[in-house]
């Protein structure tokens, strides 16, 4: 059974930066693309970054690119999003998800989800 435990969610001012992580268990996690979504109140879930399973190949949001960071650490079962310069806007939950497949990572290509950590900036 796989299990995603999100971790590094908090309070952050803008202009900061968090660096969320997500323990993986129960598969093969370095066969996978990974993947960050967010979901903001009101508002549909939405993927925020994703990386494929060797870790060489990245996606970033239009609202994300450039402020926020994926990486992942296969040996240690570990992926994590450094999120810098951060606006109000990048309030949300936060989850991570591991995709059916190793370098896809499209919205429906993710089966598993993280029970998601809260992030709060404040202006």
């Amino acid at each position: 059974q796989v299990q995603l435990v999100e971790s590094g969610g908090g309070l952050a001012q803008a202009g900061g930066s968090l660096r969320l992580s997500c323990l993986a268990s129960g598969h093969s996690f370095g066969n996978y693309a990974m993947g960050w979504f967010r979901q903001a109140p009101g508002k549909e879930r939405e993927v925020v970054a994703a990386i494929n399973w060797r870790g060489i190949n990245t996606y970033y949001s239009h609202s994300v690119k450039g402020r926020f960071t994926i990486s992942r650490d296969n040996a240690k079962n570990m992926v994590y999003l450094q999120m810098n310069s951060l606006l109000p806007e990048d309030t949300a939950v936060y989850y991570c998800a591991r995709s059916r497949y190793a370098n896809s990572w499209g919205p429906s290509d993710f089966n598993s989800w993280g029970q998601g950590t809260q992030v709060t900036v404040s202006p």
